[in-house]
């Protein structure tokens, strides 16, 4: 099954925490403070992979969880750094943010990227020892690591692409010019998926063709297939627009020429504007010349090479692949979407020391955001340790706005889980 979309949840590891040890050895008496520090949690990293083009791997597992980093040990022993968790994606791959819909990266590129940083690990109590606190009995936690939930969305990495009503041959001159197996059988819609191809055009020239299905009039409303597959038309730099020029179907050549133009002139301004290829097909079975004269005088007056050719007999497909070649030595290089976002800036921090206190039933509730990562390092049964955290409060303004909103010697203060008698 194709799947070109997927939303899933990434998480880095969380760094370890510090230790919080001494040393202890024979006939060496009052040992210090020796505990490790934690090691960093795993990134998550996405890596394109050449071999695979569809998103399929992400339809039943959408949750993606890197180890946490291991906590550090006594003797100054470091915890162990986590491993990297690995996301394999096809090469045209695009991260984006799964909120604001902005590209996080292309990854078109072919390099690793890492998609969420490890917490780093907390230090041991090791780094806390002063010459007036010696004994330090705090160690701090490890940083959690960075979460987010991604889109995945493929665009697959094509040089041209090959656009046309449902059965004008495009799935037949694919296979003719390229390995590709797609299938092929005489009715609408027998292309259900973007199907790609390497055409060998001379010794040391290769480009990419991809057959697009889907695309009838209405496609931008939804009709038919819709415009679904469009987005793997986006990075080609030429399209070759497949006509079937025997109108055996009764159609007109030059009402599904321009409703085609129409349908991706909807979906992109770009893809409008790409230079085009026009291939009638079907010459084999062409007997209405005075058509073919009258469609091939459209085209061109639009500036557009024409060429009539027979899939199925492969008449004229070999002028169609020299001038494709021609053209694409002149057009710039496949499209690589710049990021519209970066994970890796910091956002614009408020004070750090934000807090909020207020009042229920005589007791005082403090919140901020960044008082449980503090807490969580502190020894409450520790009298330097509290020391540490009272110090905190002091300096972060916590007790002048509880002394300014009237708080008394012997009131309850709450902050989250820890509650502890006001003193002065």
């Amino acid at each position: 099954m194709f799947i070109d979309v997927a939303k899933i949840y990434i998480k880095a590891g969380d760094g370890g925490d510090g230790a919080v040890a001494f040393h202890r050895e024979k006939y060496v008496a009052a040992g210090g403070p020796d505990g490790g520090d934690g090691g960093r949690g795993g990134n998550i990293v996405f890596i394109a992979d050449n071999n695979t083009n569809t998103l399929m791997d992400f339809r039943y597992k959408r949750k993606y969880v890197a180890e946490n980093g291991e906590n550090g040990g006594k003797n100054k022993c470091s915890g162990a750094n986590a491993k990297d968790l690995t996301i394999k994606v096809p090469l045209g791959t695009l991260i984006k943010d799964a909120n604001s819909g902005l590209i996080i990266k292309d990854m078109s590129d072919g390099q690793d990227f890492i998609a969420a940083k490890g917490g780093r690990g907390g230090w041991g109590n090791q780094h806390f020892a002063t010459p007036t606190r010696q004994i330090p009995r705090f160690a701090k936690p490890g940083e959690p690591g960075e979460e987010r939930t991604v889109r995945l969305e493929l665009k697959l990495i094509a040089d041209v692409g090959l656009v046309g009503f449902p059965n004008v041959g495009k799935s037949t001159f694919l296979s003719v010019v390229s390995s590709a197996k797609p299938k092929i059988a005489n009715y609408h819609f027998t292309t259900l998926v973007p199907n790609l191809g390497v055409v060998h055009a001379y010794e040391d020239k290769d480009f990419v063709l991809a057959d697009i299905p889907g695309l009838i009039e209405g496609a931008s409303e939804g009709v038919g297939l819709g415009t679904s597959f469009l987005r793997h038309v986006d990075r080609c730099r030429l399209i070759i627009h497949v006509v079937d020029i025997s109108a055996s179907e009764g159609r007109d050549p030059i009402s599904d020429f321009e409703s085609i133009n129409s349908e991706l002139k909807k979906h992109s301004q770009r893809l409008a504007s790409l230079p085009q290829i026009v291939v009638g097909n079907k010459a084999d079975i062409a007997y209405d010349t005075d058509m073919i004269e009258k469609f091939k005088a459209y085209v061109t007056a639009l500036g557009y090479p024409f060429f009539l050719i027979s899939a199925a007999s492969q008449e004229g497909i070999k002028e169609v692949i020299a001038k494709t070649v021609k053209m694409l030595d002149e057009l710039p290089e496949t499209l690589v979407y710049e990021p519209e976002m970066s994970i890796n800036e910091q956002p614009a921090k408020k004070d750090s020391r934000d807090f909020s206190v207020n009042v229920h039933d005589g007791i005082y509730y403090v919140e901020a955001e960044w008082l449980p990562k503090i807490m969580s390092g502190i020894n409450y049964n520790d009298y330097e340790s509290m020391n540490y955290f009272q110090r905190v409060l002091r300096n972060s303004g916590i007790i002048d706005r509880l002394e300014q909103m009237g708080i008394k010697e012997g009131d309850t203060v709450s902050i989250y889980d820890f509650e502890f008698d006001f003193m002065k």
